[in-house]
């Protein structure tokens, strides 16, 4: 594993920290690389329930590394560029269609990929002194790593577009009123918020929380009827699975349920 992407698991949750503090975690080729070999084998793991992803030494994610893209300049031509896009491909659907709850954890910048990075995820926890940019615009580039797809989605298509012609610092004030942030939390308390959220869905179904994840992505992008028609499918199967059948019994038996948000607090978190 590459030392510019850490990995650990615990209670079921994996969280994944870019590691290159010096650049301010910048996507450099190796950096890439390893979170694409990190984030499949996460999600084939059934011991991890949820991930978190965050950034070290204060910063999330800088955004791609024009250092090496600069330096990759003589050597490249259009098909070239465009090849080093379409290589990114597998591990940007890794993380958008992770079947597992993914959560980042952002501190200070998170600009350029690294805002689209923030934006794959299903919660965004942030700290008052994180700041959001699609700063593509101030270097001549269009945004990548999915945030075409993502930013509407969550800001609606005519802040989409402000976002991003602008190229604009997003404060964690706003970015909490557009709904790009969840929740603000201090520095010191942002990565243990994360994880304690992870460790919600340790006692969720893994089923049902991955058919949820799969509908809502579904609804925006198909009609009512279709919808439906899988929102009666993935019912019945959850209906016969056993995190289901046992959450019934423990009602009934008014026992506590497993799945519960936030997670009470572990051994190793006491």
């Amino acid at each position: 594993m590459s030392p510019h992407l850490l990995v650990a698991v615990a209670d079921g949750v994996a969280t994944l920290t870019l590691n290159r503090p010096e650049a301010k975690n910048a996507m450099g080729d190796e950096l890439k690389a390893a979170l694409g070999e990190a984030v499949p084998r996460v999600a084939a793991d059934p011991a991890v329930r949820a991930v978190v992803l965050t950034g070290a030494g204060g910063a999330f994610c800088a955004g791609g590394d024009l250092r090496s893209m600069q330096e990759a300049r003589p050597r490249m031509d259009t098909i070239g560029w465009r090849k080093r896009l379409t290589d990114l491909q597998p591990s940007i659907r890794a993380l958008l269609e992770l079947d597992k709850p993914l959560i980042a954890a952002v501190d200070g910048p998170a600009f350029g990929a690294g805002f689209s990075l923030a934006l794959m995820a299903d919660f965004v926890l942030a700290t008052p002194r994180a700041r959001f940019c699609m700063s593509f615009m101030r270097v001549g580039l269009v945004p990548d790593y999915a945030a075409m797809y993502t930013l509407p989605r969550v800001v609606g298509v005519q802040r989409a577009r402000e976002l991003i012609l602008s190229a604009r610092e997003v404060r964690a004030d706003e970015a909490l009123r557009l709904g790009i942030a969840m929740e603000l939390h201090a520095p010191e308390q942002l990565l243990d918020r994360a994880q304690a959220l992870a460790r919600s869905f340790t006692g969720a179904s893994p089923l049902a929380v991955s058919l949820v994840k799969r509908e809502i992505g579904m609804a925006l992008a198909h009609d009512l009827g279709t919808t439906l028609a899988a929102e009666s499918d993935h019912q019945a199967l959850c209906f016969q699975s056993t995190p289901h059948v046992q959450a019934v019994q423990a009602f009934l038996d008014k026992q506590p349920a497993a799945f519960q948000w936030p997670a009470p607090p572990t051994a190793s978190n006491t």
